[in-house]
């Protein structure tokens, strides 16, 4: 029952979890530079900034794969199916972040501004040592669900004939016709990793619960 365990296993540490790292990365890259292009940029890149959050956030991630990789060679534009995928869901994590950071810079009082421009901070040197730290403490849960959905979400590379995790499965109940047995310990997986990175989630919000509050106590 769990000789297709191994082969699982391996292709969720070779292909799923480089994914999911890779995606979260250069997503939230792009999510952090969006945000501050719609909060501080002149108005035509606003424009285009929100056209792309609009156009991620309202088709679906699978729509958006199958353009990537089955759509885009029809004008000569030609993925590899690892790519594809890294691209799709970067461009989509992208989307998404955006708006959670948009919104945690945004809650910041405006006095924080104030008070790092009367004693002569840059623009810059305000947004690194005054808005951000403040801002990363209320970012962490939204991200960080980001980031376990993303693990999840990564089983539609299957269609591009990524070899994740569900991936694997298929090609093995293809061959053991026993998808029950298959797609159970594809879930426990899933759950695994997903259990683990709550774990990790959970850690990070009370270091800076705990941070928060020691600061709160300072005369």
């Amino acid at each position: 029952m769990w000789e297709s365990l191994p082969p699982l296993l391996y292709a969720g540490v070779v292909f799923t979890v480089p994914l999911t790292l890779l995606s979260f990365v250069l997503g939230l890259s792009l999510g952090f530079a969006t945000a501050l292009t719609r909060l501080f940029a002149p108005a035509p890149l606003v424009a285009v900034v929100r056209f792309y959050v609009w156009l991620i956030r309202g088709t679906p991630l699978l729509v958006q794969l199958f353009l990537i990789f089955y759509g885009l060679p029809k004008v000569g534009i030609v993925f590899d199916p690892f790519p594809a995928a890294l691209i799709g869901f970067s461009l989509n994590v992208g989307a998404y972040t955006s708006e959670v950071i948009r919104a945690v810079i945004q809650s910041v009082p405006k006095g924080q501004w104030e008070a790092a421009y009367s004693i002569g901070m840059t623009w810059r040197q305000a947004m690194q040592r005054t808005i951000l730290p403040q801002a990363t403490r209320v970012a962490v849960p939204p991200l960080a669900n980001t980031f376990i959905s993303l693990i999840k979400d990564t089983s539609l590379a299957a269609v591009l004939t990524v070899p994740e995790i569900f991936q694997a499965a298929q090609r093995i109940a293809s061959v053991t016709y026993e998808p029950l047995i298959l797609y159970t310990e594809t879930a426990l997986i899933y759950l695994l990793f997903s259990s683990v990175l709550s774990w990790g989630q959970q850690k990070l919000e009370i270091h800076f619960g705990q941070h928060l509050t020691q600061e709160g106590a300072r005369p």
